[in-house]
């Protein structure tokens, strides 16, 4: 089904465009569903709301005809499958029965749906080709058979049509699965030029298992896709994932999985690509269901076992005792990581002879004597073991109390917070660099790998270990403190990172720093947030660990520090797996004396996550028991918070009324604060900000010249702050502009569209900047001046390609090449 329409003025000359059934609804699908999890940003948010408009003038002629339509009396946005369908299908029966409104659908359909989805797809093939790979050990050793085995796939041709192919590198810790499959993937990379990804599935066990979401949530960026623009939803990343991959020659590791599941919605959606991946599990789904080929590991051959210790220790040292060094390689059964700790341990010894070695090896000499032996005299634990009995004893402390959890990777200052005196104050610069020289000696002989500067994480069987110890030489009480020492370090850190990423917000909690005297510098945005990014995932581990431990005070804290985190980057599946942990401990801690306004506050961010996943129902039930827990708790700013961001919720929805209403509540529990009351300080410029939502709920609803009197209202008020909040005041500009555009004037709209774009820039909002310089453009054109649509269309290309938001850029390219403008 389609119809042919002319874009332009029509006539004679007019390009003949086609809308089909299936482009439509692949636009209402990709707008609609984004829109709601706010993976879209100000472009996906204005394209939501023109298609708002057309289903308005759709459901209004339904009326004329006395069809009526659902719902009070307004076209709500569709969420199901069901309902997008039925959209699209009306949206091209009125194109076929109207010219203008064809021409306002096409319109629509190429600005905002991406008709240049192939140039879209050439851009990030030119400009993102990831490079993921870890760096490999220099005593990498053997498995020519198993790396002649990958040479030969790789050079086999493409696979079978629509997906990888797919190697799973099998067998038990410690047997060299990620060295071997780092080797490989270094020595292959040439023949996939359009980039490798990596990542650790930490699935040594189901608990501490990545999920999907989380690593696509890497994967997405690095293949060019915008942090704001990476969907919530795992099933919309996983689409966007199969399209950016589609027709790509990419290798991808996915290093220690724990189940298929894990890994079949990270297979690239190209014959071209090279899934390695590496187990202890068979993963018999993979084999099954995508033709994988299982590649076992097994122990090194003795002269290959000699070789390796050679390299560890040096050859001069192997050389000495051959025959002793050979007896040594058969008791670490030919176990890599057990190699790798002996010879490191004879590296670090110069005087301890391999015959000792030997000797120690062997539990029927008394090594172990007193002790318990490692379990099934396993290779890895005796070798650890024998490492772990000659460090120091600051170095065998910090290596138990760091062992007791999954860390996913250990920074020095988390160290030294472990390690520190029992009431874990902030580690001195000495003390960190105490920590720094006992990580050194922990990665010397093997206990811990360093991963990047100055980050360690230990392998799964050296943790096992650590953790045995740790139960054994510390009490209960100071395995708790150091775990809580090193959750308290992240919460700090946190929260110093969120003060600078989003400095004018409220908070709750103690752990926040005050407000930076009058004339300080703003603290760099930029850096905190890269911290956040990098140790994201240590932070839900922290969660977890507080939870674990009952501090429930310190686990909404931990969520409410990461509260900008997930506002500007996403990862919306982590944040409601520790926010739900943040409500139940809010309640908690409220019921034993504690904050009373916290769990307000969590309900308020979990809804938020929910919101990014698209599960709305969820997410307004959580808003409404926030305001009802605040409205308990006498906290007037928290329930306000909780009013606007239901307010929010239904802008997304198109519920302009609701979302008016909304909005008017909350303003309403605003007016109620008292001078005095926590809160009072945020009245001005929350109030600020509910009159500039309410303007963009009267725009969406068609009411224009309510629209502006209050988005002016907003201006005014954004002006009179005591505090400048410069950023803010410029969109609600660029609001003004766009309703004033909407409403015809764009004689009225250029003013306030330059001021924004002034005030942007000196901010360095470049994101904010490019959406306002489109909306320039379009001012341009309105008032004929095509040489400036053209400069400021070239302004926002610039721009998007800057924040790589390549898909973007590539539709403004689009446009400029239509006027002939698509020059520097």
């Amino acid at each position: 089904m389609g119809y042919r329409t002319w874009d332009g003025r029509g006539g004679e000359g007019g390009r003949v465009e086609l809308l089909t059934t299936a482009a439509v609804l692949a636009a209402v699908e990709s707008v609609t569903s984004d829109v709601v999890a706010g993976a879209t940003g100000e472009f996906g948010r204005r394209a939501s709301e023109a298609l708002a408009g057309l289903a308005r003038r759709l459901w209004r002629r339904d009326g004329e005809d006395g069809e009526g339509g659902p719902g009070d009396g307004e076209p709500v946005l569709p969420e199901t499958a069901e309902e997008r369908r039925e959209l699209a299908r009306r949206l091209l029966e009125l194109a076929g029965q109207d010219p203008e409104f064809a021409r306002d659908l096409e319109g629509w359909l190429r600005d905002s749906a991406g008709v240049v989805e192939d140039r879209e797809r050439e851009a990030r093939r030119a400009l993102a080709r990831p490079r993921l790979l870890p760096p490999g050990t220099p005593a990498f050793t053997d498995r020519e058979g198993v790396l002649d085995t990958l040479t030969a796939l790789a050079d086999a041709g493409a696979a079978a049509p629509g997906g990888p192919r797919v190697v799973v590198l099998l067998g038990p810790g410690g047997i060299g699965k990620t060295a071997t499959a780092v080797h490989a993937a270094h020595a292959l990379a040439g023949r996939y030029p359009d980039g490798q990804l990596y990542a650790d599935l930490r699935g040594a066990s189901a608990a501490t298992a990545a999920s999907p979401s989380e690593i696509l949530g890497r994967f997405l960026p690095a293949l060019g896709l915008a942090d704001g623009a990476v969907p919530g939803e795992e099933r919309r990343q996983v689409d966007r994932y199969r399209d950016l991959t589609a027709g790509r020659r990419l290798l991808v590791l996915l290093d220690n999985a724990h189940s298929a599941a894990q890994v079949v919605p990270l297979l690239t959606a190209s014959s071209g690509s090279l899934v390695l991946v590496t187990s202890r599990y068979r993963l018999p789904e993979l084999v099954r269901d995508h033709g994988a080929r299982l590649v076992p590991l097994g122990p090194l051959e003795d002269a290959d076992a000699v070789r390796l210790l050679a390299r560890i220790a040096g050859p001069e040292r192997v050389a000495r005792q051959p025959a002793h060094v050979a007896a040594v390689a058969r008791s670490c059964a030919g176990v890599p990581l057990a190699l790798c700790a002996t010879g490191a341990r004879a590296a670090e010894r110069e005087h301890l002879s391999w015959e000792r070695i030997v000797r120690e090896l062997s539990p029927e000499n008394g090594a172990f004597s007193g002790e318990e032996e490692p379990d099934g005299r396993d290779p890895v634990l005796l070798a650890t073991h024998l490492s772990y009995r000659e460090l120091s004893p600051p170095a065998a402390r910090l290596y138990r109390l760091l062992g007791q959890r999954p860390w996913p990777q250990i920074p020095v200052g988390a160290a030294a917070a472990a390690a520190g005196p029992a009431a874990g104050p902030e580690a001195s610069p000495a003390e960190e660099d105490q920590a720094r020289a006992l990580l050194e000696e922990l990665a010397r002989v093997h206990l811990l790998e360093e991963v990047a500067e100055e980050r360690y994480r230990f392998h799964d069987a050296v943790r096992r270990h650590a953790a045995r110890q740790a139960a054994r030489e510390e009490s209960p009480a100071e395995l708790a403190r150091a775990t809580g020492r090193m959750a308290r370090w992240f919460l700090r850190r946190a929260a110093e990172a969120d003060a600078a990423v989003l400095p004018g917000r409220w908070r709750l909690g103690p752990a926040f720093p005050g407000p930076p005297p009058p004339g300080a510098p703003p603290r760099p945005v930029a850096p905190a947030l890269a911290w956040l990014r990098r140790e994201r995932e240590n932070l839900a581990e922290a969660v977890r660990a507080a939870e674990e431990q009952g501090s429930d005070g310190l686990v909404w804290q931990l969520c409410e520090a990461t509260w900008s985190l997930h506002l500007k980057l996403g990862f919306h599946q982590q944040q409601a797996d520790t926010h739900a942990r943040g409500v139940a401990a809010a309640r908690r801690a409220a019921e034993d004396f504690g904050d009373a306004r916290a769990e307000g506050r969590m309900r308020v961010q979990h809804a938020f996550a929910l919101m990014g996943l698209g599960r709305t129902e969820e997410a307004e039930e959580q808003l409404r028991d926030a305001a009802e827990a605040d409205r308990r708790a006498g906290h007037r700013r928290g329930q306000a918070t909780a009013e606007e961001t239901l307010g929010l919720l239904r802008l997304r929805q198109w519920r302009w009324a609701e979302a008016e209403a909304a909005f008017a509540r909350a303003r309403e529990t605003l007016g109620l604060i008292a001078p005095d009351e926590e809160g009072a300080r945020d009245v001005p410029r929350a109030t600020a900000l509910l009159a500039f939502h309410t303007g963009r709920a009267l725009r969406g609803d068609g009411r224009l010249t309510e629209a502006v009197r209050r988005l002016l209202e907003a201006l005014a008020l954004f002006g009179a702050l005591e505090v400048p909040d410069p950023y803010n005041g410029a969109r609600v500009r660029t609001a003004l502009g766009e309703t004033l555009l909407d409403a015809g004037d764009p004689g009225a709209a250029r003013a306030p569209l330059d001021e924004a774009l002034e005030v942007l820039s000196a901010e360095g909002a470049w994101l904010p900047q490019a959406e306002a310089a489109l909306l320039r453009a379009r001012c341009a054109r309105d008032l004929g001046d095509a040489e400036g649509e053209a400069a400021f269309l070239r302004t926002a290309r610039k721009l998007y390609e800057r924040t790589g938001e390549l898909a973007a850029a590539a539709r403004v390219e689009d446009r400029l090449a239509r006027l002939g403008g698509d020059g520097p």
